[in-house]
């Protein structure tokens, strides 16, 4: 079964940091992009950041530059996202979803493939 789970997610104060990880089974994420998107109530889905491991490009939101880092660890088939300097703004649920490899970060989401169920990120003091 193809599957991304994203887990870190969790309360946190104005300010601070998390770090959310997707890991992937049944396939391998070496080839692949692997995006995170966010949702928060009330709201349409953003995408946040995104990252093409065949190439090692990364994209950013404007929202998130200078604050959010995509990574992958190939050997463990996981992507973080480092998120730091956190805003109440930045409260959503996050979920990561594949791309294909022949495909780009600037694919529309619904290109993206095996969602995961998502990790709620909660920004309050």
């Amino acid at each position: 079964q193809l599957q991304l789970v994203e887990s870190g997610g969790g309360l946190v104060q104005p300010g601070g940091s998390l770090r959310l990880s997707c890991v992937a089974s049944g396939f391998t994420l070496e080839s692949y992009g692997i995006g995170w998107f966010r949702q928060a109530p009330g709201k349409e889905r953003e995408g946040v950041a995104c990252i093409r491991n065949s190439d090692g490009s990364t994209n950013y939101a404007d929202s998130v530059k200078g604050r959010f880092t995509v990574s992958s660890d190939n050997a463990k088939n996981t992507v973080y996202l480092q998120m730091s300097s956190l805003k109440p703004e930045d409260t959503a649920v996050y979920y990561c979803a594949a791309l294909s490899p022949n495909l780009y970060c600037s694919s529309p989401p619904s290109w993206f493939r095996y969602w995961g169920q998502g990790t709620q990120v909660t920004v309050s003091s």
